[in-house]
């Protein structure tokens, strides 16, 4: 209850500080005003809903014969070490700290370089709370930070949010020290449409499904088959709502997509769109470098909402996860070919499917190898709901009261209230 009531400041804080606290992040990251206010609504709710977690946490009581009984203990794992994104700084940062402080952990969190800001202002906020000196720390760094935390021989467990090859790196290092991990890493999720379904619906939630943070999502649906009886009606309706996103300073109310996290990561869009061309894909829309009329944003790392059409399956844009405002389109016939399509990935992050037809939905989910899927809907984060991937895309889960599982260990206890038989 101690901790609970410590977590609830603190989401009372972040509640009375969004602005303040979505602006930081919008100057942090570069995603429009708009997004970041949702993100610090869900960081608060987060820590809520851990509060509410935390009084509760209880073991289980066995009878065993002769009066004899056992019972479990649910029991914190110690310092619990949070590596996270750049595309979601202070949500990331909410998600692995609330199930780890509910639990009765420290944790050690190093945000990425590229977005050092926000989760030392939650820092602050949690020691303003009440959590005691050294409960939350956070250490800035690279490569190497992470590397130091996870070797360090008191690290008890570490959290992980980012590329597959990083995740494959912490999970090695982990595994000298016999550590468990929550990977959260990277995906290139399948969205089916198909042709009963509500087309505005459909457009909207591929609309969610690939333009958010700038198209840099993990678990977006960047892989969009759609029914080849509404191909083209569905293509030009996207085309026509993408060539609407309105681009520029993000702390401007009616913008929608900012400027991407920095140079590197432009370039690295620009070269995928540039092979999809190569190897026969045509850009619908976007694409393009783009200025803003703004000569104080001129430098900035901004380009134009992209839609390929004529993809395949074998294209690199197809196959790779891109990380920018990409949208890759892909007609399909019937619901066999596309689930065996849409599972042809090493990734497993997520999956999307709209339909009318609520049998044929919860077949297909059912289907679908995926951690997180949606159906009628894409890209929503209720914290009530775990999150992880299959496959190359993780394991472990954040958020949902499953995620206390991964922040705390179980001790059984066997108690005998007889004499003790001895075979000797």
């Amino acid at each position: 209850m101690e901790r609970s009531r410590v977590l609830l400041e603190a989401a009372r804080i972040i509640r009375e500080r969004s602005e303040e606290l979505a602006t930081m992040e919008t100057i942090n990251n570069g995603k429009s005003i708009f997004e970041a206010r949702v993100d610090i609504e869900i960081s608060w709710q987060t820590l809520e809903y851990y509060a509410g977690l935390a009084g509760s946490m209880a073991g289980q009581h066995v009878q065993l014969p002769g009066g004899s009984f056992g019972y479990t203990r649910r029991e914190p794992l110690g310092v619990c070490v949070g590596i996270g994104a750049w595309n979601y700084p202070f949500q990331i940062a909410c998600w692995k700290s609330g199930p780890a402080l509910a639990s009765g952990n420290a944790m050690v969190y190093k945000p990425s370089p590229f977005t050092p800001i926000t989760v030392v202002l939650l820092a602050e906020i949690f020691r303003e709370a009440g959590a005691p000196p050294g409960l939350f720390n956070v250490v800035q760094g690279g490569a190497s930070t992470g590397e130091f935390l996870s070797k360090h021989p008191d690290v008890a467990k570490i959290s992980f949010t980012g590329s597959v090859p990083t995740g494959s790196k912490i999970m090695e290092m982990a595994s000298k020290g016999i550590k468990p991990v929550t990977l959260e890493l990277g995906g290139k999720s399948p969205l089916i449409i198909f042709s009963d379904s509500d087309l505005e619906n459909a457009v909207n939630g591929a609309m969610m499904a690939n333009f958010l943070t700038q198209g840099q999502v993990c678990c977006n649906g960047t892989r969009v088959f759609v029914q080849s009886n509404i191909l083209q009606k569905f293509t030009e309706e996207v085309v026509k709502k993408v060539k609407k996103i309105k681009i520029g300073d993000p702390l401007l109310e009616d913008t929608r997509m900012g400027p991407l996290i920095n140079r590197p990561q432009l370039e690295k869009v620009f070269a995928f769109i540039k092979g999809a061309k190569e190897q026969g894909a045509k850009v619908l829309t976007g694409g393009e470098p783009y200025i803003p009329e703004d000569q104080k944003l001129k430098a900035g790392f901004y380009m134009t909402p992209c839609v390929l059409g004529d993809c395949k399956d074998d294209m690199t844009c197809v196959k790779e996860e891109i990380f920018g405002p990409v949208m890759s389109i892909l007609p399909f016939d019937t619901e066999e070919e596309v689930l065996e399509r849409a599972n042809n990935s090493t990734y497993g992050l997520a999956a999307g499917v709209f339909t009318r037809d609520i049998q044929r939905a919860h077949r297909v989910v059912a289907s679908l190898q995926a951690g997180m899927c949606f159906i009628n809907n894409y890209n929503v984060s209720p914290v009530e709901l775990p999150f992880g991937g299959y496959k190359k895309s993780g394991f472990g889960r954040e958020n949902g009261q499953v995620t206390i599982e991964y922040y705390s260990q179980l001790k059984t206890v066997c108690v005998e209230m007889g004499k003790v038989e001895s075979v000797f």
